[in-house]
């Protein structure tokens, strides 16, 4: 049996991850890349990128090829370009940037530290409604809300 983290960790030597300084300074340059958020909706819709789209990790395998109703044209057609796949922490990222790399896509890169690394390099945020997301409200989101009876039996 394997951790989540244990798979994370597999994937790792494979998986071109880049930090959000890295992405800024793209973002910046203008460069032709695909912002993929593969969060869950309601994940996506408290906080996201700028320009980026919204397929969560459920769903990224039908979505990224043809045929199917989850069939995403925009994803499908970035098998090509760079397409920087982001999360809450960059865990879930690394997964999806692994079967994008089995899918056939040529550049699927992490982003390091998600979406809260990139809060905490107090970059622009915005929320569901295109709204600017502050960084403390930023800082609110991120915060860890893992209950009691999640943690592991020996950290309770």
């Amino acid at each position: 049996m394997k951790s989540y983290s244990q798979l994370v960790n597999e994937c790792l030597p494979g998986v071109t991850e880049i930090f959000p300084w890295d992405l800024e300074e793209k973002l910046q340059r203008g460069d032709d890349m695909l912002l993929l958020d593969i969060r869950e909706p309601y994940e996506y819709n408290a906080v996201r990128l700028k320009d980026s789209i919204n397929v969560p990790r459920g769903i990224l395998e039908s979505a990224a090829d043809w045929d199917y109703e989850e069939t995403v044209p925009e994803l499908v057609e970035a098998r090509e370009r760079e397409v920087i796949i982001i999360c809450r922490s960059g865990n879930r990222s690394v997964l999806a940037a692994k079967t994008l790399q089995l899918m056939g896509f040529s550049s699927a890169i992490s982003l390091k530290t998600g979406l809260r690394g990139w809060n905490d390099f107090e970059q622009p945020l915005i929320d569901g409604d295109g709204s600017s997301v502050s960084i403390e409200q930023g800082d609110d989101y991120f915060e860890s809300r893992v209950r009691p009876e999640q943690l592991a039996p020996h950290r309770r």
